[in-house]
């Protein structure tokens, strides 16, 4: 009884903060609502505009679709990677290793840095740098140009993502029980890459599900990059991802229910591309 209290305050926050406006997007969604007037009830109205006029939400799609295949897998084995390269050396040297590649996910002066790298002007670090060895004759509009931008914020991102699922492996190699790997050796393991394929990998299950999902929600719900760097809107949309349309729709010009049928099937897509990675990672893990 005493663990069910001590849950109570958790799941009663979780669920008035989750559950209650996740429940009221998905009922919003079918409504006419421009938080001026009284909600009205519109049925498919809004997914038949979503699917069949709004010409922005496709490109948002794209866009997103192709963010989510570079950023989400390459962030996710360079997490790991770099995690289990870490853990081979001394507490002091893993330390400052885990601070130095940690840092850029909580640096406050990330997006200004990386405005002067990508500057369209001459004094910009990238520019400057490509005008002085002779292959540029002009400044690059490296944050306008349509050709461009997508590809610039991929790089910040995958720069910048070493976040909380790069602490999670941390985490979850320092847990490993060292007895299984002396197993391993009596067994026939003899390389570093046989242990991380059949012990490491397979002890490390909920490590590896828990950086998934946040992966995830980091690769289809990237919005704060992409306005900072190239605005919002973008030029030609070039940059639009579903949550910046989102952002767009709903807080610029306040059609919440049209806003509200977007966010259901972001939630829709994201639930079941976790189904997904849970059942692909149950094969090769103890999850």
């Amino acid at each position: 009884m005493d663990k069910y209290l001590m849950l109570l305050p958790f799941t009663v926050f979780f669920v008035i903060f989750t559950v209650v406006p996740v429940l009221s997007s998905i009922a919003l969604s079918f409504t006419d609502f421009n938080m001026l007037q009284p909600a009205s009830f519109c049925g498919w109205a809004n997914y038949s505009r979503m699917f069949l006029s709004d010409d922005v939400f496709f490109i948002a799609v794209r866009n997103t679709l192709v963010f989510a295949v570079f950023t989400g897998p390459l962030s996710y084995i360079l997490c790991l990677g770099l995690a289990w390269m870490i853990n081979e050396f001394g507490r002091g040297v893993r330390t400052v290793l885990t601070f130095v590649f940690y840092a850029p996910s909580i640096s406050g002066m990330l997006y200004t840095v990386w405005t002067y790298i990508f500057s369209g002007d001459s004094n910009g670090l990238i520019n400057s740098v490509l005008m002085q060895l002779g292959f540029l004759d002009e400044p690059v509009l490296w944050l306008s140009d349509t050709r461009y931008m997508l590809m610039v914020i991929i790089i910040v991102q995958l720069w910048s993502s070493l976040g909380t699922s790069f602490l999670s492996f941390i985490a979850g190699l320092q847990g490993m029980d060292k007895n299984l790997y002396e197993a391993g050796a009596i067994d026939g393991i003899r390389t570093r890459f046989q242990e991380l394929r059949f012990i490491t990998l397979p002890s490390m299950g909920p490590q590896l599900m828990f950086a998934a999902v946040m992966q995830i929600g980091a690769s289809f719900g990237v919005s704060g990059i992409c306005v900072a760097l190239a605005g919002n809107p973008s030029t030609d949309n070039a940059a639009a991802t579903i949550v910046t349309h989102l952002s767009d729709v709903g807080t610029m010009r306040y059609e919440m229910g049209y806003a509200s049928s977007i966010a259901t099937v972001l939630f829709l897509t994201m639930m079941l591309t976790n189904w997904l990675i849970k059942r692909a990672l149950k094969k090769y893990t103890n999850i």
